[in-house]
């Protein structure tokens, strides 16, 4: 509970079976986190164990892909206040106070790993990796004149029920931009966010996108391709059109 608010933790998970207990255990020693959600998506058999020896809810993705169960599990919190962030070791849960303390003044708060201050030694986040995702937040921060991005693949993230309430009848990605899709909707909603640097960690176990220089790239380009589409669209009248704000 945080200021009279439920807490809830959204996790995706595939091939995290050696750290989503020590993550899950860590959200919760928080002391502010009232529900973790974990979606298997068929993940790596041994996963459930590891989640039924905590206190984390676990619900089932068959369709294959990050977006598709980030948003399950998204959809069965129940929290008042929803984080979204990965059991793989990569992202520090007491991180959330971070996020927490811009949460009254602001609809999302989005995190940012390519602070480099904060990148831990070991961490995925190469020169490629690091100046590819600013170059994309930047060209994202350009079309759509928003405030300063430096991220648009950071996975750990805020979001109030209302803002994410309206935006969730217009997700259409389930595979691994899913994450820049929630941020173009959030601009396109005009809620209020701000971004902010968050600590980034060597993960446990291989990635199965950034971990390839060929997919990462692939990625990149998709996800330049997509802002660029989510801009024409905006422009010609052709934008997603949200619910008022209860």
């Amino acid at each position: 509970m945080w200021n009279g608010k439920k807490v809830s933790v959204a996790l995706p998970t595939y091939n995290e079976k050696e750290s989503i207990r020590a993550c899950i255990d860590q959200f919760f020693a928080t002391g502010v986190v009232d529900e973790v959600i974990v979606c298997n998506n068929n993940a790596t058999p041994g996963t459930s164990e590891e989640v039924a020896q905590t206190r984390a809810v676990e619900v089932f993705e068959t369709r294959q892909g990050y977006g598709w169960s980030l948003r399950k599990a998204v959809s069965e919190a129940t929290g008042d206040i929803i984080v979204l962030s990965e059991p793989d070791g990569s992202f520090v849960p007491t991180d959330l106070f971070k996020l927490l303390s811009y949460a009254s003044d602001f609809d999302v708060v989005f995190g940012s790993r390519t602070n480099s201050a904060l990148i831990w030694s070991g961490a995925n986040m190469g020169w490629f990796l690091k100046w590819g995702n600013w170059f994309a937040a930047k060209y994202l921060e350009f079309m759509f004149n928003t405030v300063a991005l430096t991220d648009v693949g950071c996975t750990m993230r805020l979001l109030h029920r209302r803002d994410l309430d309206r935006i969730t009848p217009h997700f259409t990605v389930g595979t691994s931009h899913f994450g820049l899709e929630m941020m173009l909707l959030v601009i396109q909603s005009r809620a209020r966010f701000i971004e902010i640097p968050l600590n980034y960690k060597e993960r446990v176990g291989q990635s199965m996108v950034t971990g390839s220089f060929r997919k990462t790239l692939v990625l990149g380009l998709q996800m330049l391709f997509f802002i660029t589409w989510s801009r024409l669209r905006a422009a010609f009248g052709r934008g997603p059109v949200f619910a008022e704000p209860r």
